[in-house]
């Protein structure tokens, strides 16, 4: 009986961003380097978030700025690989919102690396906590599984 937790899967996750890699991607060690995981996980959002018309990043009065992230490493990416991002919600409160990612190399089923990711929502202006703008929510509601709170 192993005490290795099982590797995120493709199913775990609603939604996928797909990525290609680039070479600068690749560092010293011909694998992509540690921080552009991060890169990928707030592209995976973001991109979301635009293409499904809640976000406009010149104009809307509430952003969502990072507070937390975390990333767990389990096998290498290399350009010219491709990866897909999943993407889920986990907790959605009043002016936060906790995504759960996933990077898949190619093909593969189970995830390369995991991580979380956190936004709360400010005003543009002032800088200041506000609550999820009800577009926003809507969209991240459809992110969510359904034992998620």
């Amino acid at each position: 009986m192993s005490d290795k937790p099982a590797l995120p899967s493709r199913e775990d996750y609603p939604h996928f961003c797909e990525i290609q890699t680039r070479w600068h991607d690749n560092d010293v060690y011909q694998h992509v380097n540690n921080v552009i995981y991060y890169s990928f996980f707030d592209t995976a959002v973001n991109q979301h978030l635009i293409a499904s018309g809640a976000l406009d990043i010149a104009t809307s009065p509430a952003i969502g700025l990072v507070i937390e992230t975390q990333c767990q490493y389990f096998s290498s990416v290399s350009f010219p690989d491709k990866v897909s991002v999943g993407l889920k919600v986990v907790h959605l409160g009043n002016s936060s919102v906790r995504y759960e990612t996933a990077l898949f190399r190619n093909d593969d089923i189970n995830a390369a690396a995991k991580g979380h990711f956190v936004h709360v929502y400010v005003d543009r202006q002032s800088n200041r906590p506000v609550p999820i703008p009800e577009l926003i929510r809507n969209v991240l509601k459809a992110l969510m599984p359904s034992t998620s709170t």
